[in-house]
């Protein structure tokens, strides 16, 4: 690569964006890439302690501008401090979240004014957008029974209830729709190994320089 690619992935919650988004790092750094892969929100030490913050379960009083409020902090720290580095350097950046998110769940979600959320994620961001967007589509049901079957407890947003996943997911849909030629919708039913092929073969059709000497070999 002689540049940069910054590849975020998004999807509600129990879709899978942590899965692929570790399978797809592990992948491209076997092909001899030079990969980064990060989280929002988090990815550096500020922003992991603004992410303790924004997503204990236990303080239920925060309000919804306050926490688009902590989200973007946390956003600006990251991306100063280590994408736009890491993409400078001509690395692939990989993200588990990003400003679709805060889209999805802010606006689209919490209710909050979108143009507003557009302009806090614009001054966060400094101009940084991902070069595409990979959007997880799955079912609400088939999300919750999978989350129901993780041994972790629930965040602040996952445990905000199913009615705010049904309008997060109605966001992405429209985010996607309003953002084509940045955004890939993948379905997220299958196998994680499927949809893992599937991005593979889509981003390296787009980008032949993400090394593709080794996908035949995956495939054999």
């Amino acid at each position: 690569m002689s540049k940069g690619l910054f590849i975020v992935f998004e999807g509600v919650d129990g879709s899978g964006t942590t899965t692929q988004a570790n399978i797809l790092a592990s992948t491209l750094l076997e092909l001899g890439n030079s990969v980064v892969l990060t989280r929002e929100p988090g990815g550096t030490t500020v922003a992991e302690r603004i992410r303790q913050l924004v997503l204990d379960p236990a303080l239920k009083e925060m309000t919804y501008r306050t926490e688009l409020l902590l989200f973007a902090a946390s956003r600006a720290q990251h991306v100063k401090e280590l994408i736009v580095p890491s993409l400078a350097a001509g690395k692939v950046v990989i993200c588990d979240r990003f400003t679709a998110s805060t889209l999805a769940y802010q606006a689209y979600g919490r209710g909050l004014d979108t143009d507003l959320v557009e302009q806090v994620n614009s001054f966060a961001v400094e101009g940084c957008q991902p070069h595409i967007t990979i959007f997880l589509r799955l079912s609400i049901e088939e999300a919750r029974l999978r989350r129901e079957h993780r041994a972790v407890v629930a965040d602040r947003l996952e445990g905000a209830g199913e009615e705010l996943q049904v309008l997060v997911a109605e966001g992405y849909e429209e985010i996607a729709r309003y953002r084509p030629d940045v955004s890939m919708v993948i379905d997220a039913q299958p196998s994680p190994g499927e949809i893992a092929d599937e991005i593979l073969q889509s981003l390296t059709e787009r980008w032949p320089g993400l090394k593709t000497s080794s996908i035949e070999e995956r495939g054999a």
